[in-house]
């Protein structure tokens, strides 16, 4: 069966060359030029990527976008930005976005960027659906890591984490201490093949310290200036 995207977007030359793009590759799609109408499309039925416009006309992206998460929503989703608007990028990313492109835009790069998410969500759910052979746990200091479950506990306590943060964590848990540059996490969780830039690590990992490090301070993420990142533990809080 073919993947069925949803488009929303309220400019009608734009959304019509989205919609025949992505058809001509055989993807399904579906367009909506509202931003109510967009988030209960995507709400009622299941699509296996959003390509989300940030103006719209009744809610924008960004409400969207929160809302899909809130709701525990996790189809990937890339948001369309205009040119030279780096706060948008960094806004959506934040929000849950898992890739942006910037408009005007190619047919050649909307379709590798597409390409690319999906691959990359594709590999998610293949590992998200791996049946667990017991109950495999990654442990530094007080954070507890299920690789099989895509848990992550710290003091006991759950930390919800979207898929690319958890990967991030996992691959800086499993070298505690040392130096990760972005290079190596850019390759690792994004593909050797993702056309974003190291930003967007930069963004997972200051979302991803913010949710470690809230009301404690055994597990800390550490920036080394020039080069990465490496996470650091103890066995307790630090007094």
């Amino acid at each position: 069966m073919p993947q069925k995207i949803l488009v929303i977007e309220d400019e009608p030359t734009l959304a019509r060359l989205l919609s025949y793009n992505l058809t001509q590759e055989g993807y399904e799609t579906k367009v909506v030029d509202h931003g109510s109408d967009g988030l209960q499309a995507a709400l009622q039925h299941q699509f296996d990527l959003i390509v989300l416009d940030i103006m719209l006309p009744g809610m924008n992206g960004f409400e969207i976008l929160s809302k899909l998460r809130q709701k525990g929503n996790k189809t990937p989703v890339i948001i369309l930005t205009a040119r030279n608007a780096e706060e948008e990028v960094v806004q959506g990313l934040k929000y849950g976005a898992d890739d942006y492109i910037t408009k005007p835009f190619g047919v050649a790069e909307l379709l590798a960027r597409v390409s690319a998410v999906l691959r990359r969500t594709t590999a998610d759910d293949g590992l998200q659906d791996k049946p667990g052979s017991g109950e495999k746990v990654i442990t530094a200091g007080d954070l507890h890591i299920y690789p099989e479950k895509y848990e992550v506990l710290l003091g006991g306590e759950s930390i919800p984490l979207r898929p690319k943060e958890f990967e991030v964590l996992l691959y800086l848990v499993q070298r505690p201490g040392v130096v990760v540059t972005r290079d190596d996490l850019m390759n690792i969780v994004w593909g050797f093949d993702y056309i974003g830039g190291q930003r967007t690590v930069d963004v997972h990992v200051s979302s991803l310290r913010k949710k470690l490090e809230m009301n404690q301070q055994s597990v800390q993420i550490e920036s080394i200036r020039g080069v990465g990142y490496k996470l650091v533990a103890s066995t307790g809080k630090k007094g």
